[in-house]
């Protein structure tokens, strides 16, 4: 599956699923756009770690919330690198609020973030997409799930979603496939023993997931060998019950 000469850009990849993302790709022989909001330190780690392997990669500073910086970020890029071919959207946050708790600024940032940036960082990538590119969403299996409290944030990666099905209409005259990946509970920074607990219960593999789990499909997703899969939601959880 490897990705050599590549150029891609992963969002929201100074830890987590992202950074594992990046370090896949890399490892794959791809020139990754490690993409950060504020975290340059770990941004600067990341990039650091897939030089010391012998893989290329920068890192780049992008609001994902802000429309303008979403384009930037993809512009930027293809004028450093002269295209790109991969555009991973999987910066995004977890707002766990109900309904009678969560305020207009809340709902604003969330939407901002999860659907808002990562729809003019597509529309931006469309300019440029190598014929045969791929788009890749990152959502969550909890858009499948009756998972109470969190509803704008689930609408909010709806939102990804019904994005990915209309794109795989519009640029599959180009060969540019567009999935998205819906991970299941996983391993990261925004895990709470609570929400493991619930993982561990809903899988029968009777675990949580890892970002290398999440990266393993994604690396696949973009290859050449999944050139017939677009406009599909792949769930990564782990099997859990839907």
């Amino acid at each position: 599956m490897g990705l050599s000469g590549k150029v891609a850009i992963v969002t929201g990849a100074s830890n987590g699923i992202g950074r594992a993302i990046a370090e896949r790709f890399a490892e794959e022989g791809a020139i990754v756009v490690v993409n950060f909001s504020k975290s340059s330190e770990k941004a600067r780690q990341v990039v650091t770690g897939i030089q010391a392997k012998g893989g290329k990669a920068v890192s780049v500073q992008a609001d994902m919330g802000v429309a303008a910086d979403a384009r930037r970020l993809v512009a930027d890029t293809v004028k450093q690198f002269g295209r790109l071919d991969i555009l991973v959207n999987n910066a995004g946050r977890f707002m766990p609020k109900p309904l009678m708790e969560t305020t207009e600024e809340d709902f604003d940032q969330i939407i901002a973030l999860n659907a808002k940036g990562p729809y003019f960082a597509m529309q931006e990538a469309a300019k440029s997409l190598k014929d045969g590119g791929r788009i890749v969403n990152i959502s969550t299996a909890g858009t499948h799930l009756s998972f109470p409290g969190a509803t704008a944030y689930l609408g909010s990666k709806g939102a990804l979603e019904q994005y990915t099905k209309g794109l795989a209409q519009e640029l599959a005259a180009r060969g540019i496939t567009v999935n998205t990946i819906s991970p299941g509970f996983t391993e990261t920074g925004m895990m709470t023993d609570h929400y493991r607990q619930i993982g561990i219960q809903l899988s029968p593999l009777k675990r949580i997931g890892l970002p290398n789990e999440i990266a393993d499909v994604v690396a696949f997703v973009v290859s050449e060998e999944a050139r017939w899969l677009t406009g599909q939601n792949i769930q990564a959880g782990g099997g859990i019950v839907m």
